[in-house]
């Protein structure tokens, strides 16, 4: 499967919306319950999700929508001195276990090194996300520990595991 990031067009924002209005597209560790798109729309409208502070990229798979990658800024202390970003991603279920969310993580991470000044890039995940977990390894990423009752989904509280990419 070839991977590619590019920005979000506005007809990837309709596959999006139908992607994510059930726990089979978002997969188990994405749902939240149902949510607008008013504000994934209203900032499109605005900076295309390509923003100062974060962002979101299609994943093209094969020439399809395969998910999205996003990212933000995250602080360890002072934000002029100590932040990095944290990274996100959703894989469309015709596409997960297919190497899509590693390859994608992966060029995320070189992007952001690339084109921004940022030390550290970071992501979390589900205690229970094992493939997830994997797919961050094979990206570059290093398990750094356990975020104890870190998320609300589903009714209760779940552990996340942080991983951290540095700058080469």
């Amino acid at each position: 499967m070839r991977v590619t990031l590019r920005p979000v067009r506005v007809m990837d924002l309709d596959v999006f919306d139908r992607e994510r209005t059930t726990p089979e597209g978002t997969g188990e560790f994405q749902w939240f319950g149902h949510r607008t798109s008013h504000s994934l729309r209203r900032e499109f409208a605005e900076n295309g999700l390509l923003g100062h502070d974060s962002g979101r990229l299609t994943i093209d798979a094969d020439g399809q929508p395969g998910g999205w990658v996003t990212w933000w800024m995250n602080s360890w202390g002072p934000d002029a001195t100590s932040w990095c970003w944290t990274i996100g991603i959703c894989v469309f279920a015709d596409f997960r276990g297919k190497g899509a969310g590693s390859e994608a993580q992966r060029q995320l991470v070189a992007y952001l090194f690339a084109h921004t000044r940022a030390e550290r890039v970071q992501s979390f995940t589900d205690a229970g996300n094992f493939a997830e977990q994997r797919a961050l390894e094979k990206a570059g990423f290093t398990r750094e520990g356990t975020l104890r009752h870190a998320q609300w989904r589903d009714g209760r509280w779940h552990d996340q595991v942080l991983f951290s990419a540095i700058r080469p």
